[in-house]
């Protein structure tokens, strides 16, 4: 189906997207296109591509499928200066986050003979940059292709082709319906780890009160970290909806206010399981952003060495480890330690060996 694919932008998402297409495609020539040489030099050296050049015109000509893994402002840059350099009946995809903005000036834009499909992976990493690429990254992901009435049959088909290849899950929808549902699930969380991180910035004495932030502060605001400048692409490039749902948020905001400023008991219960109602609907085990870590929690004396020795079990059967972090330490008396792996698999294996070896051990 294709001789050449074109990858603009060899970052995390497009340098996993090439790294598990070059798995698959062994005869097809994987062009990796970026400003950055070091990228380019990393990309080919994982295997993610099988060229590489920062020239846009070299790169996309001839491909029969170009791949946008640049920022959401970059791609829609791109899509424009790239056209004169592509073949009749080439398909465009993109990895951005956001849909109407790219989809309307691809409508502008494209000849008869040459095709967009809006694409939007549902998954990610902490670690940034094609040093966190990684080939297994779309599997049993959803995968969203945004389509309208202009939407060609058999361009939408090819990519398609390769959202299977990647092991992703397809979900069809349109532009508009996309960025309204984005914008509640992905956007508005990041908006509120930033806002609850500076929150806490904004207090007195703030640096004191850092160390004692654990599970629910760490867990919430973990997506704080993601990249700056995607991140502010994507506000901006789905300001109106982002603003539409922004302004939910403070009306339910403005619902607990009140109940506490009256010492409703009821109405901030009622409030509370609605939401626990609503939360206990949402699969365990969906592939996001950042994919759902599988944990356990390990109790283990207060003896030097035996966080070594639990590391060291795993490690000697290759239980990869994915994250760690100490709960709590009591001296004289047991710890407990959480360990976190990528998959179920991992969590099993790792359950049943410590217990092999004595240690008290729970999934979380």
């Amino acid at each position: 189906m294709f001789k050449k694919i074109a990858i603009v932008g060899v970052g995390l998402i497009g340098g996993s997207i090439g790294l598990s297409l070059s798995n698959k495609l062994t005869d097809v020539k994987i062009t990796g296109i970026d400003l950055d040489k070091e990228n380019l030099r990393l990309a080919l050296e994982l295997g993610a591509v099988s060229e590489t050049t920062v020239s846009l015109e070299e790169g996309v000509r001839a491909a029969e499928l170009v791949i946008l893994a640049a920022p959401v402002a970059q791609s829609v840059i791109l899509l424009e200066r790239m056209l004169p350099y592509l073949s009749a009946g080439t398909v465009i995809t993109d990895v951005g986050s956001t849909k109407m903005e790219i989809t309307a000036r691809a409508a502008a834009l494209l000849p008869g003979d040459i095709y967009f499909v809006g694409g939007h992976p549902m998954a990610g990493s902490e670690i940034s940059g094609v040093l966190g690429a990684d080939s297994h990254l779309f599997e049993n992901a959803y995968y969203l292709l945004t389509i309208n009435e202009d939407t060609d049959v058999a361009a939408l088909s090819k990519v398609k082709y390769m959202v299977s290849l990647l092991g992703a899950r397809t979900v069809e929808l349109a532009p508009e319906e996309h960025d309204q549902s984005v914008a509640v699930i992905s956007h508005l969380p990041h908006l509120v780890a930033y806002t609850l991180v500076n929150t806490l910035a904004a207090l007195p004495g703030w640096e004191s009160i850092l160390p004692l932030a654990a599970g629910g502060f760490k867990d919430t605001t973990r997506i704080a970290m993601s990249n700056a400048v995607m991140w502010r692409d994507i506000f901006l490039s789905n300001r109106e909806k982002v603003l539409q749902v922004l302004a939910d948020f403070n009306m339910q905001l403005a619902l607990f206010k009140e109940a506490v400023e009256k010492s409703d008991d009821k109405k901030i219960m009622g409030l509370i399981q609605e939401a626990a109602k609503v939360r206990a609907a949402v699969p365990a085990k969906s592939k996001g952003y950042f994919p759902a870590l599988y944990e356990i929690v390990v109790t283990i004396p207060d003896r030097p060495g035996m966080i070594a020795d639990v590391t060291g079990y795993l490690g000697e059967l290759d239980i990869n480890i994915s994250d760690i972090e100490i709960l709590r330490v009591r001296e004289g008396h047991e710890g407990t330690i959480r360990l976190a792996f990528i998959d179920e698999f991992r969590q099993e294996a790792a359950l049943r060996t410590l217990q092999e070896q004595g240690f008290l051990v729970r999934k979380r």
